[in-house]
């Protein structure tokens, strides 16, 4: 509902306060250009759907040069390699290679021992998944292979699946692990299938939803469990086999508890020479087979048990090694194609559980170790795996009697990265606390629930935390910086001024099903106007008001009827016509009353001056307080989509503010937005194009030319 109508200076003027009238008056609301709203903006720049572009026809397309596009896409090496200058980036690919070989010998069969394998498996898992990767990965400086975080995942799947002991009893050490070889290998297989599937379906924006504070809080509190994990070889302890949810704090009470029963520790050589292993029962390394072993098919049976934890396990891999490529394709200048990283990791663990491979990932430590030694491309990478190869295949009898705590010194010692991490929470203080709570969140429930769980639980609060910050947005008011056409929140900048007459309104978050509710709250809350009690004074008042008439006339009908009864029948007819003819006036009046909006429109269309005298259901004839405003306007620039409950809001706000008299526009909506309230037929006979402007500036210079309804369209809306 809008107010009386008023086509000039002094109607504006006579609803607004002295002070504000000369303000109005100071300051010059016009365009250069003609005022636009969304029916002139789209006639102007003939607007149309944008035509959608059928992506499925190009992949279905059959021919010789898309046949080779697939190709050099999937194997990009085909696409470097044949341009690879030898003589600038040769020599420091070698010497990367061997840097990144010599580190990743000790670490593979340390990490082994996390996936709780055979050291000599590490060895495999460091050869053949680098080599596949150099074939099909795109980013030229990652260093993949045996992973800390990685491993001690895959380690919580073995001891699951294949104990330490049962039931109080060792079991036969060699059933056991050639039992959690096989569930490493097939969880290997199950990784790449799925990481393979996910990169050919273009499935690799899946790691936008692992933020950064999750992936540090995660790999911080991975890199705890490794510590603790490590600690019965350091001491030199047999501890019970612990899974599941608090299986971290089992495994520190019971390492406080044996710990008077440590052994002492040397290197390979006092091991070899004094015999630790017989004199003192010093673990170490033991029998490193010569050669490689045969290809062995996954088994299948084990499928259903691992879907959980290898799906896992396969955004995990990926998001540490997409996010380290980035990083480094940054840094020098180059693209890493995330849906081709997902196929190259993919088949590096499909191949490698092939060949009895645990699930690897990259190195942050190898990866800057490559990256500082010189290294250009993954010549490097191939280079690190041919001198694993000749490790395995000659040199691995020279590590026979390392005692595996010299392994669990130097995983604890490549820990140091990832523990840095814990200053995090020092940093995120400082800089954002909703990323420091998502890093708090994800680290305690890692270090209680394990990998799997944790994962899971920090992945579904930060979902719940990004609705909880869209349902709690920032709303302003919005004031005209002076002498521009720019509009600022008036509670951050003291020279924007608000408009005399006009409110602006805005959120900084979409308006959708989660917080719409809290919009409409907000805008009647910042506007100082207590709508919904201005809205049922006057249903009252106006209903009080009809029944003292319905009383009225119930009175005079009463009077009429004494009167008939003793005149005679001429005068009865006399009088009954009469009434009738007070009745039927009175109809009428209740009709104007209620639906003022037709009689403004009439006086609208016709433009007399006597339509300007207000009506009886007006706020001022009610005896109501009225607005000090007469328009507001909706800045929806943030919206970036609407749902059916946005729709609602916004069709109630458009209801609940004409019935206090004051008009509603819209303003800065985006195309998409547009088409969106099209298709929920939002537009319709009392909300039209001409209520959405194309700026705020349009719509508030509009607002102040036509201080009611916009023209030739009526005011009534229903509520929703």
């Amino acid at each position: 509902m809008g107010l009386a109508d008023a086509s000039g200076p002094r109607d504006t003027q006579a609803l607004l306060s002295a002070t504000q009238a000369m303000e109005l008056r100071r300051r010059d609301y016009h365009m250069e250009r003609p005022l636009l709203n969304q029916e002139h903006l789209e006639e102007l720049g003939r607007w149309g759907s944008a035509p959608r572009t059928r992506q499925w026809q190009t992949w279905l397309q059959c021919s010789r040069a898309r046949a080779r596009a697939l190709l050099l896409q999937h194997l990009p090496v085909l696409v470097w390699l044949p341009r690879y200058p030898v003589r600038d980036w040769l020599v420091g690919d070698l010497l990367s290679g061997l840097s990144v070989a010599i580190m990743q010998l000790p670490q593979g069969l340390a990490y082994a021992l996390l996936a709780g394998l055979p050291p000599v498996f590490g060895l495999y898992s460091s050869f053949y998944p680098v080599f596949i990767y150099f074939l099909f990965g795109t980013s030229r400086h990652i260093s993949v292979g045996t992973f800390a975080v990685m491993s001690v995942m895959v380690g919580s799947v073995t001891e699951s699946l294949a104990p330490q002991a049962l039931n109080d009893s060792m079991i036969n050490e060699t059933a056991r692990d050639a039992a959690r070889v096989q569930v490493a290998s097939t969880l290997s297989v199950l990784v790449g299938l799925f990481q393979v599937g996910l990169g050919l379906i273009h499935f690799g924006f899946v790691v936008t939803y692992l933020s950064e504070p999750l992936v540090r809080g995660y790999t911080t509190a991975a890199a705890v469990q490794v510590f603790v994990s490590q600690l019965k070889y350091v001491f030199g302890l047999h501890l019970s086999s612990h899974s599941g949810p608090l299986s971290l704090i089992y495994t520190v009470l019971e390492v406080c508890r044996k710990l008077p029963q440590s052994k002492l520790i040397g290197a390979t050589g006092i091991s070899y020479g004094m015999g630790l292993k017989h004199r003192f029962e010093v673990d170490v390394v033991g029998n490193i087979p010569a050669g490689l072993v045969p290809p062995v098919a996954p088994n299948t049976q084990l499928f259903s048990k691992l879907v959980g934890s290898a799906f896992t396990i396969a955004v995990v891999g990926f998001a540490i090694a997409i996010s380290l490529g980035k990083i480094f394709a940054l840094r020098h200048g180059y693209r890493v194609d995330s849906n081709q990283e997902l196929v190259a990791l993919g088949l590096s663990n499909l191949i490698g559980g092939i060949f009895q491979c645990f699930p690897v990932s990259c190195s942050m430590s190898r990866s800057l170790v490559q990256e500082s030694t010189g290294g250009n491309s993954q010549v490097a990478g191939a280079i690190s795996s041919l001198f694993i190869l000749l490790i395995i295949v000659k040199l691995g009898e020279l590590f026979h009697d390392l005692p595996k705590a010299v392994l669990a010194a130097i995983i604890i010692v490549n820990l140091k990265g990832m523990l840095r991490q814990l200053s995090d929470v020092r940093s995120l203080w400082k800089a954002n606390r909703a990323d420091l709570l998502i890093w708090l969140v994800t680290f305690t429930a890692t270090i209680l629930l394990n990998l799997d769980l944790g994962l899971v639980v920090a992945v579904i609060f930060s979902l719940l935390l990004v609705v909880v910050r869209t349902q709690m947005p920032h709303y302003s008011v919005l004031g005209q910086v002076p002498d521009t056409d720019i509009y600022r929140d008036v509670a951050e900048y003291s020279e924007a001024k608000e408009v005399p007459g006009v409110k602006v309104f805005r959120s900084s978050a979409t308006v959708y099903f989660a917080n719409a509710e809290f919009y409409s709250d907000a805008l009647k809350q910042r506007c100082g106007v207590d709508v919904d009690f201005l809205i049922s004074q006057k249903k009252k008042l106006l209903k009080k008001r009809e029944q003292l008439k319905l009383k009225q006339l119930q009175k005079e009908e009463k009077l009429q009827k004494q009167a008939a009864s003793s005149k005679g029948a001429s005068v009865s007819i006399n009088v009954n016509t009469s009434l009738e003819d007070m009745r039927s006036n009175n109809v009428e009046d209740c009709k104007t009353m209620v639906s003022p909006g037709d009689k403004m429109e009439d006086a609208t269309a016709n433009g007399q001056e006597d339509s300007k005298a207000p009506d009886g259901s007006t706020l001022k004839a009610l005896g109501l307080p009225q607005p000090d405003f007469h328009s507001l306007i909706l800045d929806l620039g943030a919206l970036s989509f609407v749902d059916t409950v946005c729709l609602k809001s916004l069709k109630n706000i458009f209801h609940d503010f004409r019935e206090i008299e004051v008009e509603v526009y819209m303003a800065a909506c985006q195309s998409p937005v547009v088409s969106q309230l099209e298709a929920g037929h939002f537009f319709d006979a009392s909300i039209t194009k001409k209520h959405l402007f194309a700026s705020v500036h349009d719509a508030v210079t509009f607002a102040l030319q036509h201080p009611r309804p916009v023209p030739d369209s009526p005011v009534s809306v229903t509520r929703l």
